[in-house]
Order: structure tokens, then C-alpha cells, then sequence
């Protein structure tokens, strides 16, 4: 039996991703957000062995109690799917390093105190273990207003990049999910939505999961989901100061972050 633990699974892209996974034979799910409710209901309607963890993954004792639960539901766990996060729009001269930091807690140092705990499980289910890190487009190339929620993708980003380069000789398989746009319970994205010339660039939950168990499946090293979101990525590099002036304009000011429970 295959045990993965998806984190932020109450909603949004973390109940698509859990749903998904539920679908792959062998497997047994490790439910992990702070709404106990919302996870019992999700665990009560898949069609795997699922249990699960209500847990404020920015508390201190969050890794121990997770790793406590692992341990005596499954005694083992192939992989970590890191996709609880957070964003609270805010201009840095009004947010302030205030708003950077609860943003890195939640989006950034959570998920490493979180990984560090359950490394020696996945070392010991190696090879084949993985670890999925879903950070965002935003993590490659920011926005104005998203500063603290970017800061905290941009360091995801490096810091997985190194894990997977520290972990391949140890068997464990480090892959980034980077989502663009994504429609859910709490942010619509109705700026893109309403429009036609612009609908196309949301995508849903269900595509994100589809992405992650692509990862963790084929052990890739990142995919952008929807696919065609790597450009974006690429003009950053080839044409920085016409990105900059896209993603400087008054609509981008006001797009909906893409922010995950």
C-alpha cells in the first residue's frame, strides 16, 4: 500500500489532488488542513483508505504531531505533497515585512519544518518516495501587490531545487507543481473570468491534481499547469522589461492570488 500525505486538503487544489490520487490502485491517503470537518467529509467519500490529521501546519508542534499520526495510522509514507498555502494581497508600503512574514510562515517555513520531520519515513520508503512542492507561477515571475506571497515561492522554488539535488542519491525524488491561475471556493478569479479574451488563462483545481500525480508518476522535475504557462517563465528570462510591464499594469494590480487552504 502506498501512503501519501496531501496537506491543504480541505479545498481547492489539495481535495482535487487527494480525489485524484484516490483514483490510483494501492493507495492510502493522509489528509492534512486545519478544517477536521471538511477532511472527515472528504475521507468519508473516497474510494481509498484515507485518515485524517487537523493540524495548524504554522504551529509549533504541527511537524510532531503529523509525523505521530504517520507513524501510528501507516508506519510508513511514500510521498508529501506540500500544497497548504496562503496569500494576503497587500502593496509592501501597507503590508509591510508584517504581511512577508506570516506569508513565509505558512507558504514556506512550514512546509520545510514539515519535510524535515518526514524525510527519515521517506528515505526509508526509497527509492521511489517523492516529495511534491506546489508553489506558483507567481514564484517565478511576481505581480504587483503579491510580493510576500512571490517571496515565498521564489524560496520554495530554490530551496526544493536543492532538496532534490540532496535527496536523489538517498532515493527521494524532489518535483515542483507551479500553477497559473486557478479558480476556487474563495478566489474566483472573476477579474479573468468575466471576460472572454481572458477566461482562458484559469484553469481548475482538477487540472492542478492531475498535474501533481504527473509529477509524482513520472518523477519530473517541475511542471507548469496548464502546460502552456511556462512562457511566461521563459519571457521573464528573454524579455524582462516587457514582462515587467505587463504584470506592472492596473488589471494585473488587481488579479486574485492564487491561494490555497
Amino acid at each position: 500500500m502506498r501512503v501519501v500525505l496531501v496537506t491543504g486538503a480541505s479545498s481547492g487544489i489539495g481535495e482535487a489532488t487527494a480525489r485524484r490520487l484516490a483514483r490510483e490502485p494501492g493507495t492510502a491517503l493522509v489528509l492534512v488542513a486545519r478544517r477536521g470537518e471538511r477532511l472527515q467529509q472528504l475521507a468519508a467519500e473516497l474510494g481509498s483508505p484515507a485518515t485524517v490529521c487537523a493540524v495548524d501546519l504554522t504551529a509549533p508542534d504541527a511537524p510532531a504531531t503529523v509525523l505521530a499520526h504517520v507513524e501510528r495510522e501507516h508506519g510508513r509514507l511514500d510521498v508529501l505533497v506540500n500544497n497548504a498555502g496562503a496569500g494576503w494581497r497587500a502593496e509592501f508600503a501597507d503590508g509591510g515585512v508584517g504581511n512577508v512574514e506570516r506569508t513565509m510562515a505558512l507558504n514556506f517555513t512550514a512546509v520545510v519544518r514539515l519535510t524535515e520531520a518526514l524525510l527519515p519515513l521517506l528515505r526509508a520508503a526509497a527509492p521511489g518516495s517523492s516529495v511534491v512542492n506546489v508553489t506558483s507561477v507567481t514564484g517565478r515571475v511576481a505581480r504587483a501587490g503579491t510580493g510576500a506571497y512571490a517571496a515565498s515561492k521564489f524560496a520554495l522554488n530554490g530551496w526544493s531545487e536543492a532538496l532534490w539535488a540532496e535527496e536523489r542519491a538517498h532515493g527521494v525524488h524532489v518535483g515542483l507543481v507551479l500553477p497559473g491561475f486557478v479558480s476556487t471556493e474563495g478566489f474566483p478569479q472573476a477579474e479573468l473570468t468575466g471576460r472572454r479574451a481572458t477566461r482562458w488563462l484559469v484553469t481548475t483545481p482538477e487540472t492542478i491534481g492531475e498535474a501533481i500525480a504527473d509529477v509524482i508518476s513520472k518523477r519530473r522535475a517541475e511542471r507548469y499547469a496548464p502546460r502552456y504557462y511556462w512562457v511566461v517563465a521563459a519571457a521573464r528570462v528573454l524579455a524582462p522589461g516587457l514582462v515587467r510591464r505587463v504584470t506592472g499594469g492596473r488589471v494585473a494590480r488587481h488579479l486574485d492570488t492564487n491561494v490555497r487552504e
